[in-house]
């Protein structure tokens, strides 16, 4: 189905797409028509990374893949609750830019080498979207643009980046999707949900049996997508998986994250299951799940891995460990965006409380992994949940290691003790992350100190809503369910 005769289009009269993503498009075309679609999702990834977008019939697509999907700039002002926490009817929409003011629109352009058919609803094509305002300018609250930036900073210090997703979740059987309309609160009453296994029975083949049939849903889905799954496991909390992916560079690794959450999800709830990517929801006996992010750079000009030296890991490996570890609590924003990622820092529980490093450690934050003289030689930051925003966790990771280079940072010695090391704790919980993230200038002269603001604005106001609401509440809180199980 061609796409319909116009004057010059707006990806054209702003100059928005390659050659090559010119030419892919026309295959997009053809593929609408070949797969018989009827419809076409184009979505973005907010600043929270959750997809946003709008479903076209399939005769409109060839058209909205070159003029655009206009969407409502208030969705940039929105915090997990999907409440807007800026003044955007006023002078500015609270952001001192005319293009933010009154709900104005943005567009969505679609990046059409992300195109797929979903397997899950095989009449229906997906594309990732970039986003601009309706004059073509850049939004520079784009997190996916925020990534390329690192990535093209990276790139200018002779490096690309790879990076592989070791990704902890939850998966339980729905019980009771919580539908009446007393429970449609803003945000809604958490769906209520049975385990699938029971727990602590680590890597033992019998509890992953108990989960088969509802992971091969999702292992077969992710794989029809074309996404480079490598392995489907079983955690040590109760209807606790793990999915790990093959390591891509540049951008593929995030938009693969983005994909992946929303993937499980629809494929879960279209079958009778609920996934959440909630750190620890407020459920008795559950584990925290992690994201851990395996990285590497790569030479740009020789291709090879930068980080992989005679006795392990590279100088530069280090200097790059040194900015991780020097950068920690105020990446933690970052690395860990909601206020329930917190509660997963606890000593001896296979997860970071101090800014620390290892080799081949899982109670460090960042573990370095690869013999000495092994060509896959990388670092392991074990510091993220699995709700983060991929593009900005791998921009922060950038960030903060090119600063360790830049400086020829020493990381200090490997913690073989990392729980008893004298060391940096991280950040007791979002609000002193956000403080944090205030505070940092390498996120400062990276991101841009109006990105910082806007970001930290936001999260401050999530933070803010939780100490009021909770007023000193210990544990996990009915607050946190309510907020994070089935956003994320």
């Amino acid at each position: 189905m061609p796409p319909r005769k116009s004057a010059v289009s707006f990806v054209e009269r702003h100059a928005l797409w390659s050659a090559e993503q010119a030419r892919m498009a026309r295959e997009v075309d053809r593929a609408i028509t070949k797969h018989g679609l009827e419809t076409v999702r184009f979505s973005f990834a907010d600043q929270h990374g959750v997809l946003r977008g709008k479903t076209l019939v399939a005769s409109e697509a060839p058209a909205a893949m070159r003029n655009g999907v206009t969407m409502t700039t208030t969705l940039l002002a929105k915090d997990t609750s999907h409440k807007s926490v800026f003044p955007v009817f006023t002078a500015g929409g609270g952001f001192a830019m005319p293009e933010m003011q009154g709900g104005a629109d943005f567009v969505m352009v679609a990046d059409p080498a992300t195109f797929r058919v979903l397997p899950w609803s095989p009449k229906s094509g997906w594309l990732l979207c970039d986003i601009v305002f309706a004059n073509g300018k850049p939004v520079p609250f784009s997190t996916r643009d925020r990534g390329r930036d690192a990535l093209a900073a990276l790139a200018r210090a002779g490096f690309d980046y790879l990076s592989g997703l070791e990704v902890e979740f939850h998966l339980f059987k729905l019980e009771n999707p919580r539908l009446a309309p007393t429970d449609a609160t803003w945000p809604p009453q958490a769906s209520e949900v049975s385990l699938l296994n029971q727990g602590y029975q680590y890597l033992t083949e019998s509890r992953f049996d108990m989960l088969e049939s509802a992971v091969d849903i999702l292992r077969r889905g992710v794989e029809a997508l074309g996404l480079p799954l490598r392995s489907v496991e079983v955690e040590l909390g109760p209807s606790q998986v793990e999915f790990t992916f093959r390591p891509q560079p540049g951008l593929d690794a995030a938009d693969t994250m983005v994909l992946f959450r929303a993937a499980a999800k629809q494929l879960a709830r279209r079958n009778g299951y609920l996934a959440s990517f909630m750190c620890r929801p407020s459920l008795p006996n559950l584990c925290s799940s992690g994201w851990h992010l395996h990285q590497s750079l790569v030479e740009r000009k020789s291709k090879r891995n930068a980080f992989a030296g005679a006795d392990g890991l590279s100088a530069l490996g280090g200097h790059f460990l040194a900015g991780l570890i020097a950068h920690a609590r105020g990446s933690a924003a970052f690395t860990t965006p909601t206020v329930n990622g917190y509660k997963r820092y606890k000593a001896f529980s296979l997860a970071p409380d101090r800014a620390i490093w290892g080799r081949d450690n899982r109670g460090v934050m960042a573990r370095v992994l690869g013999q000495p003289g092994d060509a896959a030689t990388h670092l392991e930051n074990r510091v993220g949940e699995p709700a983060a925003n991929p593009y900005l966790y791998m921009a922060s990771q950038i960030y903060a290691g090119l600063d360790g280079i830049a400086r020829r940072a020493d990381p200090g010695p490997s913690a073989d003790t990392p729980y008893e090391a004298d060391a940096p704790l991280l950040a007791k919980d979002l609000g002193e992350a956000i403080t944090a993230l205030r505070a940092d200038e390498c996120f400062r002269s990276g991101f841009g100190s109006a990105f910082v603001d806007y970001y930290a604005h936001i999260k401050q106001a999530e933070f803010d809503r939780y100490a009021k609401d909770t007023r000193g509440e210990d544990g996990v809180t009915a607050w946190e369910q309510k907020e994070y199980f089935d956003l994320f």
